[in-house]
């Protein structure tokens, strides 16, 4: 049977603090066990523990508790974009993918776990420029839904709303004063909860997670819907 989940213990952030102060190889070799044990074991039986909840919110999504090329993301940082030359992130994190998605600009559910925050929501990141084309040609679409989304009362109670970094300008091609300009002009799209770690030392750690993904289920769909992939 799957391993029940009960929690991330301290010795999960205790990692993370101790390696924000010794990133390098040689630390990172050394404690290689104390990484299986304490950060990725316990990731690994938070996704399989997610697998059944995620299924009842939408069968397109993937929660796969592989330590490699599954749901939870590799330590290493890729060095081409690493500022500051630390090898390794000093969190952990796993994305719940969409099935027909390739890379992390597909929409997902996320869940980042620091020292400092915890994070979890849904969303898409900075999608590639045709996927953002369409995903603003769907909201400036007449009676296209977009406001009951972003008005949608579960989500605005568990998120306040929907955030993402966005333009000065109105992007090409769409009307400065159209009413929803501010929603056009982002380049991303995501509703993210923000807590302190203790909330994940608890077993309860996942319904917070099963409820917040269930909240932002309406703007799940409306990217899904907006990019031509099933929800």
């Amino acid at each position: 049977m799957p391993q029940a989940f009960e929690g991330f213990r301290p010795s999960f952030f205790k990692f993370f603090k101790d390696l924000s102060r010794n990133n390098e190889r040689a630390w990172f070799e050394a404690n290689k066990p104390r990484f299986r044990q304490d950060v990725q074991i316990p990731l690994s039986t938070f996704v399989e523990a997610m697998a059944p909840r995620l299924a009842r919110i939408s069968k397109h999504y993937v929660a796969d508790p592989r330590l490699n090329g599954g749901s939870i993301f590799r330590i290493h940082k890729d060095m081409r974009f690493a500022k500051g030359g630390k090898p390794y992130k000093e969190h952990g994190a796993c994305q719940f993918r969409h099935a027909l998605g390739k890379d992390v600009h597909a929409p997902g559910f996320y869940v980042h776990l620091a020292p400092g925050e915890v994070v979890f929501g849904g969303g898409v990141w900075k999608p590639a420029s045709p996927e953002l084309r369409k995903i603003r040609d769907e909201i400036a679409r007449p009676r296209s839904g977009w406001p009951a989304v972003v008005g949608d009362k579960k989500l605005m109670a568990c998120y306040g709303g929907v955030s993402g970094d966005g333009l000065s300008r109105a992007p090409k091609g769409f009307d400065p004063e159209h009413p929803l300009i501010d929603d056009l002009k982002r380049q991303s799209f995501f509703a993210m909860r923000h807590e302190k770690a203790k909330l994940t030392q608890s077993p309860d750690f996942i319904d917070e997670v099963e409820v917040a993904f269930k909240a932002a289920a309406p703007l799940l769909r409306f990217l899904c819907k907006a990019i031509d992939v099933p929800f």
